[in-house]
């Protein structure tokens, strides 16, 4: 059995591939059947540690970007995905993939039409509530069609509506839990008061450290911060942080991170009593997952057309509250923490509709249906 992944080039597109992955290996060996071969094909390896641990081989194939302004560099990049197209093909024949999975994203677009041109079954999986093109495109060649978001079955065309299911977003074992016991110790909180969670996406977020910086003071008065401020932002966040809190009595409850590793990560939200994200996809429904209460800050509209979607139609569960960044103050910040924080049951109510958005077997039946089209395939 050979399996090809493709996909963007964020955290992601890339991540629920890596979790789709460590599915198949458990359902083959369940089945008794032969470890599947298992490639990553985009223009880059995104993180070369976790294609080596999950056994999946990364193979270069160019790709040009997709923007929705004109742009000189449009045409340059239309060359490269043609350029990538060939690429895309040659490597296909070589290997002759039993399925291609894309995850979207302009990086996905050379493998899926090479796929398309030599008959290999091609599975989408679209993680946000409003499809991106590239999936769009997929989808009118592709098998199956796997959704999050209920609503985001209404972009694709009348035709492919019976090859729709919605699956949810493959999340890594890894993060399926949160380690409660021993988080507040490992991370050296404070006992007896809230615990906050800040995410920014795991490139992390300029303009929420910014306003958690100005809210700082007011924040380390009630309750614990864990901050993941971003490799490229980090220096600077724990410079501005050092000099606003110098003299505040309560400065070491504030904990800022460059990056959570996956087991910083699941103690970080298991201690947590909110936690405050960007709107992407894969971290609504980590956070769905683990049941916590959620301020979502989505990117604005003019950056990205899919958080917005993403984070009000994850709002409308009930599980979350939505700030929209443009609006965002620090005291605006502050006071919703307080108010969510202050009132246990609005806190239970939020992490009950937390609960049943995020489904745990999204990666085992993605890779079910990656097996049974496969082994079809292969006869």
């Amino acid at each position: 059995m050979v399996i090809v992944f493709t996909g963007g080039v964020s955290g992601g597109h890339f991540y629920p591939i890596i979790a789709v992955s460590e599915a198949l290996r458990d359902l083959v060996r369940e089945k008794h059947l032969v470890e599947p071969r298992m490639y990553y094909v985009a223009p880059t390896p995104f993180d070369e540690k976790a294609l080596f641990e999950n056994g999946i081989t990364y193979i270069s194939v160019p790709a040009g970007k997709m923007r929705r302004y004109a742009s000189f560099a449009n045409v340059t990049d239309f060359f490269i995905t043609i350029v990538g197209i060939f690429s895309a093909i040659f490597v296909l024949f070589r290997i002759y993939p039993d399925v291609v999975m894309s995850k979207g994203g302009y990086a996905s677009v050379p493998t899926v039409l090479a796929a398309r041109l030599l008959g290999i079954p091609v599975i989408v999986h679209e993680s946000d509530a409003k499809p991106g093109r590239a999936n769009l495109l997929a989808a009118k060649f592709a098998e199956r069609i796997a959704i999050s978001f209920e609503s985001a079955a209404a972009y694709f065309p009348k035709r492919v509506q019976n090859r729709i299911a919605r699956t949810g977003i493959p999340i890594r074992k890894a993060l399926m839990r949160t380690e409660e016991e021993g988080a507040r110790q490992y991370l050296g909180l404070e006992q007896g008061i809230p615990t906050v969670l800040i995410l920014g996406g795991s490139q992390g977020a300029k303009n929420i450290n910014e306003i958690v910086l100005s809210a700082l003071p007011d924040l380390v008065s009630f309750a614990n911060i864990i901050h993941q401020t971003g490799p490229a932002n980090f220096k600077n966040v724990e410079d501005v942080a050092h000099v606003v809190l110098t003299t505040h009595p309560q400065k070491e409850r504030y904990h800022p991170f460059k990056y959570l590793d996956e087991i910083s990560l699941q103690r970080s939200a298991g201690a947590a009593n909110i936690i405050v994200s960007r709107a992407g996809a894969n971290s609504i429904a980590e956070i769905g997952l683990w049941k916590k209460p959620a301020i979502l800050v989505p990117i604005p509209e003019s950056v990205s057309h899919d958080q917005r979607t993403n984070a009000y139609a994850y709002a409308r569960t009930g599980a979350a509250i939505v700030l929209e960044e443009g609006n965002l103050t620090p005291h605006l910040l502050v006071s919703e923490i307080k108010r969510i924080s202050g009132d246990l049951e609005l806190g239970k109510r939020m992490s009950a509709s937390a609960a049943g958005f995020t489904d745990p077997n999204a990666a085992r039946i993605l890779a079910a249906e990656m097996i049974s089209i496969s082994l079809t395939h292969e006869s």
